[in-house]
């Protein structure tokens, strides 16, 4: 067999593997209005780069749960402006690195800041509005939209 055959051969059969190691920063910053799983993430990859809104039920046919998920897909562009993931976490028999460290019982929402530190806890629904408003008054998203205005001048 011809070795270049060869090699085109063997990237085709790798691309799907290549594409599975991008990272989900990565993926996130491709897409940033998709939603991810719990189980594929952890809070250090997050550090500095995100601000991971989690949302935790125990089934995702929990009225609480699809009432979120309606209230933040209809504001997904004003989230992902302000470096939000939306991380989904509906099966408490798998024990997520998130759900560990975050022990939600039932429904709870937790908005982390890109420091990993829990920002904010909520066991309702909230809307995008509100968390804008939260995310807006912490300091370093201050200093984003500070540096932003500075940048575009």
């Amino acid at each position: 067999m011809n070795i270049g055959l060869a090699t085109m051969i063997a990237l085709i059969v790798a691309m799907p593997v290549l594409a599975d190691e991008q990272t989900i920063i990565d993926r996130w910053n491709e897409d940033r209005t998709q939603v991810f799983e719990a189980g594929e993430i952890t809070i250090p990859e997050l550090q500095w780069q995100a601000r991971a809104l989690v949302i935790f039920a125990d089934t995702p046919n929990d009225p609480r749960f699809r009432q979120q998920m309606d209230l933040l897909i209809a504001g997904v562009d004003d989230l992902a402006e302000r470096d939000v993931i939306i991380i989904t976490d509906t099966d408490p028999s798998v024990l997520s690195p998130l759900r560990r460290v975050l022990r939600p019982r039932g429904y709870m929402l937790a908005l982390l800041a890109k420091d990993g530190r829990v920002a904010q806890r909520k066991p309702e629904a909230v809307t995008v509005r509100e968390l804008s408003r939260s995310i807006d008054k912490m300091p370093l998203r201050q200093q984003e939209v500070f540096d932003r205005r500075f940048i575009e001048q």
